[in-house]
C-alpha cells in the first residue's frame, strides 16, 4: 500500500472512533478491552497520536516518552481526542518524503514518513473497532489489503523485537494463512524473538486460518482466531503472550 493509502485510513479510521466513542459515551465499558473504559481508550489513542505527531512535526531521531492523556471526560475528552488526530493527519500529510525521524520497529518500510503513516493507521483501526465494540452493533469494515498489511506489520514488527514475549522452549513453527489474501507467514518461534518470513515453506505445527479482516482482529487479540489446525496450544500461546 502506498503512503497516501494509509494517510487516507488513518483520516477515515480516526473520525469513526470519535463518532463511535461519542455514541458509546465516555464511562462505557469496552469489552475488547476489558479494562478499559472509553474514556481510557480515548486518553490512550490520543495520546499516542500526539507523541507520533512530535516525531514528524519536530523531527526527533532519539526516543521520547509517551505521556498520558489529559484529566478530561465526556464531550471536552472526545474534542481532545479530534484535535489531536485532525493534527496527526494534517503533519503527515504536509511532512517532506525524505524526513528524517525516529522509529521503533524493524518492520519493512521506505521511509520514516511511510513507517509513521502506517503505523498510526493500524494503531487507529484497532482502536477504532474498541471503541465500535463499545458502543454495540456492526463494526465497520477492513479493508482485505489493509489487514494483510497490518498482519504483516505485527508479525515482522512489533514481534521481531526482543520484547516480544512469544516463545517456546523448543523450535515451533506456527503458519498464519490469510486466505482471501493470498498471503501466507511462517512464524519460527523458539527461546529467541519470533522470525517471521513471507512463506508458506516447510512443515508447522499449528496453522492460523481465515480472511485477512478476522485473522488481522484475532492477531491482535480482538477476537477468536477464525481457524486452527495442528497444534491448538500454540493459538493458546498467541493468545497469552502476543499482547504489546
Amino acid at each position: 500500500m502506498e503512503t497516501a493509502e494509509f494517510l487516507e485510513t488513518l483520516d477515515r479510521e480516526g473520525r469513526l472512533l470519535a463518532a463511535a466513542a461519542e455514541l458509546a459515551g465516555t464511562d462505557a465499558k469496552v469489552p475488547t478491552c476489558p479494562e478499559w473504559q472509553v474514556k481510557d481508550l480515548l486518553r490512550h489513542t490520543g495520546a499516542v497520536h500526539r507523541w507520533a505527531t512530535a516525531f514528524v512535526a519536530d523531527a526527533h531521531t532519539t526516543p521520547r516518552p509517551l505521556t498520558d492523556g489529559p484529566d478530561l471526560d465526556g464531550a471536552e475528552l472526545v474534542a481532545w481526542y479530534r484535535d489531536g488526530h485532525r493534527r496527526l493527519v494534517e503533519t503527515l500529510a504536509a511532512a517532506p518524503a525524505d524526513l528524517q525521524c525516529w522509529t521503533f520497529h524493524p518492520a519493512p518500510s521506505p521511509s520514516p514518513l511511510a513507517f509513521w503513516t502506517r503505523r498510526q493507521a493500524h494503531e487507529t483501526t484497532v482502536h477504532r473497532y474498541d471503541a465500535e465494540a463499545a458502543r454495540g452493533g456492526t463494526a465497520s469494515p477492513i479493508a482485505t489489503e489493509f489487514a494483510a498489511d497490518g498482519i504483516d506489520e505485527l508479525l515482522r514488527g512489533f514481534h521481531a523485537r526482543p520484547r516480544s514475549r512469544v516463545r517456546t522452549e523448543q523450535p515451533r513453527v506456527l503458519r498464519v494463512r490469510a486466505v482471501d489474501a493470498g498471503a501466507v507467514w511462517t512464524v519460527r518461534l523458539s527461546a529467541e524473538p519470533p522470525v517471521t518470513s513471507r512463506d508458506g515453506s516447510g512443515e508447522a505445527d499449528a496453522e492460523l486460518v481465515g480472511p485477512a479482516d478476522q485473522l488481522y482482529l484475532a492477531l491482535w487479540n480482538r477476537t477468536p482466531v477464525p481457524g486452527v489446525t495442528g497444534d491448538p496450544a500454540l493459538a493458546a500461546l498467541w493468545r497469552e503472550k502476543s499482547g504489546i
